[in-house]
């Protein structure tokens, strides 16, 4: 008796000679994105703009929502000044008042080595 031949997989053409199978191009190395040119900046690279040392020591917040709403204001600095204000004519006073308090912060104008 003939054994029985085996039929092939569903959906699958029949093997027909020795194709050998094509080798897959070698995975990226850790770190490089997959799929980017050479030489190309990703988000991963340097930070262009960097930390130049300066930090902010005085915020002034104004909030006017729209027409015909109260407007409101504050004003905070890192030497310990807060303030705030509600209203056109104090917050526009709380305005003036944090300008002229950067001529006269201890942080922007420190006193030490000065000529008294």
């Amino acid at each position: 008796m003939n054994a029985p031949r085996s039929s092939p997989l569903e959906g699958q053409p029949p093997a027909s000679g020795g194709h050998v199978a094509e080798l897959a191009a070698p995975a990226p190395a850790m770190g490089d994105p997959k799929g980017v040119a050479e030489g190309v900046r990703t988000a991963l690279g340097t930070d262009r703009h960097g930390d130049d040392g300066r930090r902010a020591i005085a915020w002034l917040h104004i909030s006017a929502p729209g027409r015909g709403a109260i407007p409101t204001a504050t004003s905070w600095c890192a030497c310990g000044r807060d303030r705030s204000a509600v209203g056109i004519r104090r917050v526009l006073t709380l305005v003036a008042d944090h300008d002229s308090h950067r001529s006269t912060c201890p942080l922007r104008n420190p006193q030490e080595g000065r000529a008294a």
